[in-house]
């Protein structure tokens, strides 16, 4: 099977797996009783109409190539580091840091990705060096003293989550694998990545549904089980290693990687849930009526790719 025989695959098995979520939940939503938890099943529609929504995307940064891929992520950060700002209410004194973040630093992390594997090493410090001993700086010199070190690590934490990693996405389709040259290869590579995030997203809820018991952080996220953890994560598992062959990992490795990817996408959730719970609200955002926010949809996303792309790289791509 070709490139392009196995990119269609993949993408024509997502969209039947979609439809099915869909009908699955529609079906699930029109028959509510006491036996459903209404809570859980919203849950579940809004994730299953979160993938159709990043499906569309990627579709759309795919048909763009890699530099379109690397402009559309650039943009998604924007508005989550918009998002997240928004969330963490800033004092006139971090205006002229934020303008820097916003208007230098994203635009050119996005810019050194979109340069390819030969800015590896800028595009990795630039943020967690660079722009982490700018922002107090910036900061200092306005003058404003107070809760200083509150208000610089809530920059700081915004650019990291919603700029750093989620530009180690896109990343993906710059790598050099052996054997995985064309350019087809790596986008089907990073809609793998998302594949598996997404849907462990979803496994969350229906393993909450069907097993879950133990909350994990009652004060944090009540809807959050170890069942539906290890739920997601084994299923994640298996759909990796049944999918091995749209990636350039062997059976196993696919399978590792897959339970990898849904643990820190779980991470990232909890990371985020303890978030809204201290700024006391349900979403981070009202981007699309029933998507919530953007960073909402991302956040797992945001966790799983710089770990997922560290592993590739190290293990599977030319240095």
């Amino acid at each position: 099977m070709d490139a392009n025989a196995r990119t269609w695959f993949l993408v024509g098995g997502t969209l039947i797996a979609l439809a099915a979520g869909t009908g699955i939940g529609q079906y699930l939503r029109v028959r509510r009783d006491a036996t459903l938890n209404p809570a859980l099943i919203d849950g579940f529609n809004r994730r299953i109409r979160a993938w159709w929504l990043m499906s569309s995307v990627l579709a759309a940064a795919l048909l763009l190539g890699r530099l379109g891929a690397t402009i559309v992520f650039g943009l998604i950060s924007f508005w989550a580091l918009r998002e997240f700002v928004t969330l963490t209410p800033t004092r006139r004194g971090d205006h002229r840091a934020l303008f820097w973040v916003f208007f230098v630093f994203t635009p050119l992390q996005y810019l050194l990705v979109g340069m390819g594997a030969a800015q590896y090493g800028l595009y990795t410090i630039l943020i967690p060096v660079y722009a982490f001993l700018f922002v107090p700086a910036r900061i200092a010199v306005a003058g404003d003293f107070k809760r200083f070190l509150e208000r610089a690590a809530k920059i700081q934490a915004g650019l990291m989550i919603c700029v750093y990693c989620l530009s180690h996405a896109p990343a993906l389709m710059y790598l050099k694998i052996e054997g995985y040259e064309d350019p087809v290869d790596r986008a089907r590579l990073l809609f793998f990545f998302v594949l598996i995030t997404q849907l462990g997203d979803v496994m969350q809820y229906v393993w909450q549904r069907l097993a879950g018991r133990t909350i994990i952080a009652p004060a944090v996220s009540p809807n959050r089980t170890w069942e539906s953890f290890l739920g997601s994560v084994g299923s994640c598992t298996l759909l990796g290693a049944a999918l091995s062959w749209a990636t350039p990992f062997e059976i196993w490795a696919a399978a590792v990687l897959s339970a990898i990817i849904a643990s820190m996408g779980f991470a990232g959730g909890m990371t985020m849930s303890a978030i809204k719970r201290d700024r006391g609200v349900a979403d981070t955002g009202v981007l699309v009526t029933g998507h919530s926010g953007v960073l909402d949809r991302i956040d797992s996303i945001c966790f799983a790719a710089p770990i997922f792309f560290h592993l590739t790289r190290y293990f599977y791509a030319e240095w």
